[in-house]
Formats: structure tokens, sequence, C-alpha cells
């Protein structure tokens, strides 16, 4: 029986991310290649619906069979069928039953064909009560977010705010791009302008317009709150930029193309050939051709002379809890292991950049995190270690946003995903 080439292509993503913890964003870039656009626009709903419900989707199908094991492979299927029935109108529950079934079939699971469509079935007939020991359970089932991460946001900011982000995480976010050439005005009418950073617009969705303006080479896809804080570096006339961790390249492409200029020197940097490889076609892409590209660890020794530069930027390694908007399998990634080890590098980094920055230079610091770990706590422990260096505050424009002098960028009150940002000059 012919199956949906979406579903065929959802089920694999969601496998391969369970079995090699890659990120659904790259598995999903590797799918649209082989698929039609229509196709491709239907894979990616799933999979990333399927992500933001996830245990929601696992609560209702253990609800009507008792709790028993299931195969991974089958528990995929059902996950997509359920979804669908549940969040997508559109589709036909036929279609997103016998698909299913299909699925099973497909993947070697035959014999588990007739128990996906008796479970989905029950589910087309009506969704089950579900029963929560406290409210706690009830925001990490209904949000599909770990209890453990409701109960480490709730410990940090309150579980009202906990909640609101949770929520936020899975609404479907807007699509915020920036010009690489001159589009006329009355082309972008149908876009919203970003009140924070200049050539910011903002869409509901990849509608057919910037999918073009993509193919085309006109626009780069870059959240509002990373354009943001790129915005932050400034580079003054005959001076010298640092882009510590540079890969993909959309902060070092933002800044490459608003400070390009033969009297001044911008170096992008990362730790592996594979990264250096993204951030080379990234900023190919955005016709960026200023930039020196260098492999460098930044957390031992750098091929640099002390002092060597007026600006340096480090945007390091993270949990990325600000981000599971856009990577909702994040969420289910998170430890406090993780974000400890996070930590350690990230300190490791910005005491090693800190060398580098010339007296009455900045080093910038940023995360795309909502941890204090990874945030406050990294930028407290750097300043009192580094009696030389002073935290500035954020600029006018951005002020609001501020948690103290630093920048802080949040899904559920800012509609952007969150980053952290700190500012320190030398002197």
């Amino acid at each position: 029986m012919k199956i949906s080439p979406a579903r065929v292509a959802a089920f694999e993503v969601l496998r391969d991310l369970d079995l090699k913890q890659m990120s659904s964003s790259d598995l999903l870039t590797s799918a649209d290649e082989r698929l039609t656009a229509k196709d491709a626009g239907l894979c990616r709903e799933i999979v990333l619906g399927v992500l933001r419900r996830q245990m929601f989707l696992d609560a209702i199908i253990h609800s009507f069979t008792g709790n028993r094991s299931i195969d991974p492979e089958v528990l995929f299927a059902l996950r997509i069928g359920a979804f669908q029935l549940l969040f997508l109108d559109r589709i036909p529950a036929f279609a997103a039953i016998s698909d299913s079934v299909e699925l099973v079939r497909r993947f070697k699971k035959s014999s588990a064909a007739p128990f996906v469509n008796a479970v989905l079935r029950k589910l087309q007939s009506g969704v089950p009560e579900l029963e929560f020991s406290d409210d706690v359970e009830r925001i990490a089932t209904e949000t599909s977010h770990p209890r453990s991460l409701i109960e480490k946001w709730s410990g940090d900011h309150g579980f009202e705010i906990a909640s609101a982000i949770a929520l936020a995480n899975n609404e479907r976010p807007k699509v915020a791009f920036r010009k690489l050439c001159h589009i006329p005005d009355s082309e972008l009418s149908a876009y919203s302008g970003s009140y924070y950073v200049e050539n910011c617009y903002l869409a509901e969705g990849f509608d057919e317009q910037l999918l073009h303006w993509m193919r085309e080479g006109k626009v780069y896809v870059q959240d509002e709150g990373s354009q943001i804080v790129a915005s932050l570096v400034d580079i003054p006339e005959r001076s010298t930029f640092l882009d510590l961790c540079a890969a993909p390249g959309g902060k070092t492409g933002f800044v490459a193309s608003r400070h390009s200029h033969p009297d001044r020197l911008i170096v992008a940097a990362d730790s592996s050939p594979r990264r250096l490889t993204t951030l080379q076609k990234n900023l190919a892409y955005q016709n960026v051709k200023s930039v020196r590209i260098v492999q460098i660890d930044g957390t031992s020794a750098m091929p640099f002379d002390a002092e060597s530069f007026d600006r340096i930027l480090v945007d390091a390694p993270c949990t990325g809890t600000g981000t599971i908007r856009h990577n909702p399998e994040i969420r289910y990634r998170v430890t406090r292991e993780r974000i400890g080890a996070a930590k350690e590098k990230q300190l490791r980094l910005l005491q090693n950049s800190s060398k580098l920055v010339r007296k009455g230079g900045k080093l910038i610091y940023s995360t795309c995190s909502l941890e204090p770990e990874e945030n406050e706590q990294v930028a407290g422990e750097f300043l009192s270690g580094h009696k030389d260096f002073v935290q500035l505050s954020a600029s006018e424009k951005i002020m609001r946003m501020s948690a103290g002098d630093a920048l802080r960028t949040w899904p559920h009150r800012d509609g952007m995903d969150g980053f952290f940002a700190a500012v320190f000059a030398r002197y």
C-alpha cells in the first residue's frame, strides 16, 4: 500500500533522533533535500509537533494500552498518528491511521499493525481524561517537559513563569529573517519589522515569498534574539574582532555585514572541522567574504598574542534551553550534570579569551540558555576573578529586556528565543 513520503521521512527523523541523539534541525534539513516542498512541510510539522507533545501523546497512548511495553518503532508510529488526530485538523483521520499502520509494516513490525490500528481508532472516538498528582505533573505532562525541568525552572523563576515558558515552548515561533540584499519595501510590507534590530523582519511562517527569497539567497533566517545579541558587537575603525565560537555563523555574518571594511580585521573561529565547514557554508550563503576563518579550541592556549583584539564575542556552547521552541528535543536531554559541564567550559572560554582583550576593549559573553548557572553565575564568577574588567549596561533600546546590566530575552515574554548576554570592558 502506498504511504505518504512525508510520514515515512517523519518516522525516520524521529527514529534517528532517538538512536543518534542528533538535532532535529539537522535531520529535517537532510530530509528536506529528498522531499517535495509540500511533503517537507508536512514532515516538519509532524516531527516538531510530536517532539513538542511527546509526553502528552505517550500519556494518552498508555491510557489505552494499560502501560504495556511498546517497541520504539511502534511507539513512533503511534505518536505520529496520535499527533495528527489530535492537532492537525486538516489531515483526514483515515489517512493518519492507515499510514501509521503501514509505517509499522514498512519498518518490519507487521505483527503490531492490528495493535496500532486499534489504539488510534480508540483515540479517534475520544480523548481520555488524564489524572495528575499535582500541578507540576500536570504542566509537565500537558506541555511535554520533564518534571525535573519544570521543577528547576520553578525554583529559578517561580512556578507561574516556569509554566509560561513551557507553554511558549510549544507555540509555533514566528520566522525572523534579515535581508542580504536590496528588497523593495513593497515586497516587505507583508512582514512586521523588529523594534529592536534594524533590517530584521518577522513572518508568521515559511510562506512562498519567504521560501523563494531563501532559495535565491536574498534573506537569512535567524531568530530575533540571536540578532539582538549580535547587535551588541560594535567594531570601531582600525580595530580587530574575534568571534571565538562562531559556528553556525549567523552572528558572525550579522556582525561582518555591518562592520566589514579593509581597516578592520574580523576573525571567526571554532573547534572542529565539521563546525568550520558549517561556518564556511553559512558565510558563503550570506555573501560574507571579509572574515578570516581559523580552527581553535578556545578552552586551551590560543595562537594569538596577549591583548590582540579590541572586541571578542564568546557565544558559548550551552544547553540551549532558550531555543526549545525551535529544537524541542533539547527539553528531554537537559540534566544538572550537563548544565554543570557547560558552565565549566563557559568559564574556561571566558578566562582564556579575556587575555586577548586590549585595554579599553570589550568582551561580550552570550548563551542561548535560560539557566542562571550558565548565565548570571558565569558572569559573576568571571568578574570576581578578573578585577580589570567591569560589566557595562545594555543599550538604551533593549534596556527593558535587561536583567541588571545583562541582556535577557524570554520565549514567553518577548516572543523570541531565550538569550543571555553580558558586555565586559577591560580598563
